[in-house]
């Protein structure tokens, strides 16, 4: 499984096996892409996307359990991880 990282428009941290994937996952359930999110989109490292899960703040602002970051860190599930706060 790989992690993608956006910024720009709205910030998403994506799990996918490729990267169409992860632009098919964001443009379904982040933002529309205007032509430029396959630029703005790039691969991140597996400690990295585990520490920026388990570490953001969820919507209720509390911090994800710990174990439940770390199973979806390691299912075999593609999913956005992260959204922006402002688009939930």
């Amino acid at each position: 499984m790989k992690f993608f990282e956006v910024s720009n428009p709205y910030y998403a941290l994506i799990k996918a096996n490729t990267k169409e994937k992860a632009l098919e996952l964001y443009t379904k359930n982040v933002a529309d892409d205007e032509g430029e999110l396959n630029d703005e989109m790039t691969e991140v490292g597996e400690v990295y996307a585990s520490m920026r899960h388990a570490r953001a703040p969820g919507e209720d602002k509390e911090l994800l359990p710990l174990e439940e970051a770390l199973k979806e860190i390691t299912s075999d599930d593609e999913m956005v991880l992260l959204i922006e706060g402002n688009l939930l």
